[in-house]
């Protein structure tokens, strides 16, 4: 039998604008549901992400090893150094632990169902350049209201998270329906 491909749901917004926190409540609201998650980050702040150096893994990747992988009590933890990965090649890395839907924060411009996150005027600009946006959460009221998207106010994290998991949800379920 094959495997039932993840949905692909993207949170996009600035830097600072609560993408992490929304995603940590979304996480928690699917996984009570029994939804299995997993998730993609950009690290969109330059350079390389922080890794202790001081282990085992990352002497293996200073000694040219391309990836290095710890298990321990059930955690695993993967670090490869010199490795671009597309998003479709992390996506594909995922897969291995079957999820029923991966949330990606970040990569603004990849063509997935996405929540964006408003904070002023200067991010109305991400509304006319993303695609497949599916909801809107804003920061002041004002600087949506020419815009047709369901949307919630940032303090409103209830609506926000129901309305999201019931939407990844749907498409879930109709992705199984239509894979027996």
């Amino acid at each position: 039998m094959a495997l039932v491909e993840p949905f692909v749901f993207q949170v996009a917004g600035y830097q600072n604008s609560g993408k992490t926190t929304l995603i940590n409540q979304l996480i928690e609201s699917l996984s009570n549901r029994g939804i299995k998650t997993v998730t993609i980050k950009h690290h969109g702040h330059g350079g390389k992400p922080d890794v202790t150096e001081q282990k085992d893994s990352a002497s293996h990747i200073r000694s040219g090893a391309i990836a290095s992988l710890v298990e321990g009590s059930g955690r695993v933890v993967l670090q490869a150094d010199n490795q671009e990965l597309t998003l479709e090649g992390q996506i594909g890395l995922l897969k291995f632990f079957q999820p029923d839907v991966i949330i990606v924060e970040g990569y603004k411009k990849e063509n997935y169902p996405k929540l964006v996150i408003v904070k002023g005027k200067d991010d109305l600009q991400l509304i006319k350049s993303l695609t497949q946006i599916c909801t809107m959460v804003y920061w002041d009221k004002e600087v949506i209201r020419d815009h047709l998207y369901p949307s919630f106010s940032i303090k409103d994290k209830e609506g926000i998270i129901n309305w999201t998991t019931e939407f990844i949800m749907k498409k879930i379920v109709h992705k199984k329906d239509e894979k027996s």
